[in-house]
């Protein structure tokens, strides 16, 4: 995955997010929409209304004083815990079954 800021302010920045598709992208946001501070998130990758665009472009806003930055670094911790439960969770349901 390769990231490319195209924006940044103090409470809000615009980044491409390369090689990811709209599972990965829903994701992030969701975790995102769930992370202290962080007042709006969305994403693009409609390349017939983006000028021939193809990778998704994050944004998020953010609450006066949370840096947008840190705030996707945390909901990029967050995606990565709930991964782990998740392989966790398999793992019990696979040694149950056995």
């Amino acid at each position: 995955m390769e990231l490319r800021v195209l924006e940044k302010s103090d409470d809000e920045l615009r980044i491409e997010v390369a090689g990811e598709d709209h599972t990965f992208m829903n994701v992030l946001k969701g975790e995102l929409l769930q992370t202290d501070g962080v007042t709006a998130a969305t994403y693009d990758m409609n390349p017939e209304q983006s000028g021939g665009q193809t990778e998704p472009i994050l944004s998020i806003k953010t609450e006066s004083g949370v840096d947008p930055l840190d705030a996707l670094g945390a909901a990029a911790e967050g995606v990565s815990e709930n991964m782990s439960t998740l392989y966790d969770d398999i793992d019990a349901a696979f040694a149950e079954a056995a």
